[in-house]
């Protein structure tokens, strides 16, 4: 076996009149992170921490916010592309553990839906994805609900 081990990590500012996505779901809330594509922060913590576990570089390496190709992509279409690079370097994943970092809305009613998407765009069971949220008991810009962070860790094989 060849383990290795990848951490991820994204944030973005929460703003009005934006659609808010994470984990590939849809949220309702009346602010939506900002970013170049649709700023769902826990796929991009998930592709930084699986690219890095390859030593394949980074999201922003892959996937530049200077390349207008990219401008509104859906985050879960960069998730797929990542998992062909993984593939095409012998690589399969053997888990992922995730946290997401956000004040408003409550995420437990949404994190069944967002396993369900995150394994159909890896490849995966469900069994081998853990989706935890926290708030940040109002302190920092989380808790301020300026912004959402996402932490994710990764275990990989090489074939």
């Amino acid at each position: 076996m060849n383990l290795r081990v990848g951490f991820g990590y994204d944030v973005h500012e929460l703003v009005d009149g934006v659609d808010f996505y994470l984990g590939g779901v849809k949220l309702d809330h009346s602010k939506g992170a900002k970013g170049h594509s649709d700023a769902d922060v826990l796929i991009h913590a998930i592709c930084d921490a699986l690219l890095g576990a390859a030593n394949l570089g980074d999201i922003g390496t892959h996937f530049p916010d200077t390349d207008p190709k990219y401008k509104d992509i859906d985050s879960k279409i960069l998730l797929k592309e990542v998992v062909h690079k993984l593939n095409d370097n012998s690589f399969r994943i053997v888990n992922i553990d995730s946290t997401v970092c956000l004040q408003t809305p409550k995420l437990s009613p949404q994190i069944p839906s967002m396993k369900t998407i995150l394994s159909e765009c890896l490849g995966i069971g469900e069994e081998l994805i853990s989706i935890k949220a926290t708030t940040t008991e109002r302190l920092g810009f989380v808790g301020r609900e300026e912004g959402v962070s996402a932490y994710s860790m990764v275990l990989i094989d090489k074939n």
